[in-house]
């Protein structure tokens, strides 16, 4: 049986569909990390500086663009990941999600203090230890949090593969 190969457009739209995004890990000089309230979600109220994927930008663009744009902070490299993230679509969202999670490093005091937030986007900036998050976060956002903490202490990268949406 001689298989019959489509037109690359073709194939293309039987393909899954997928988002992506990037954000850059801060920690302050005691390693509590950095965390941004959002004032669109509900859902996902703390969150890192980061945001989705604009048309030919690549992950680690999108991560220093978006934390510049979210906090004013410019991060300069090298790019270090600490997480590879997955999704599955859900009623909320169509498509997967795949993002990247760089490390940002630590911030110090002044630095945490001189973050100018993107009103649109978040209303502050708090710096609490890991296990003071969990009140405050959905469980996956806090698991995931965990997971990049962790990343960063072994140096080994994480893959966070159960950020589906509606699973909150």
């Amino acid at each position: 049986m001689r298989r019959t190969w489509l037109p690359p457009e073709e194939y293309a739209e039987q393909l899954m569909k997928a988002t992506g995004f990037a954000c850059i890990y801060f920690t302050d000089e005691h390693d509590r990390p950095v965390q941004l309230h959002c004032v669109y979600s509900a859902t996902h109220p703390w969150q890192m500086a980061g945001g989705t994927m604009e048309p030919g930008e690549r992950p680690w663009q999108t991560a220093v663009r978006e934390c510049h744009e979210e906090t004013g902070i410019t991060v300069t490299g090298p790019p270090r990941l600490l997480a590879a993230v997955y999704g599955l679509p859900g009623a909320d969202w169509p498509y997967s999600t795949m993002g990247f999670i760089f490390d940002g490093g630590c911030l110090t005091d002044a630095q945490v203090q001189g973050i100018i937030l993107d009103v649109d986007e978040h209303d502050e900036a708090r710096v609490l230890a890991v296990n003071d998050w969990q009140p405050l976060m959905p469980t996956q956002d806090f698991n995931r949090l965990k997971a990049v903490v962790e990343a960063r202490r072994t140096g080994t990268t994480a893959y966070f593969d159960n950020w589906d949406w509606g699973q909150e």
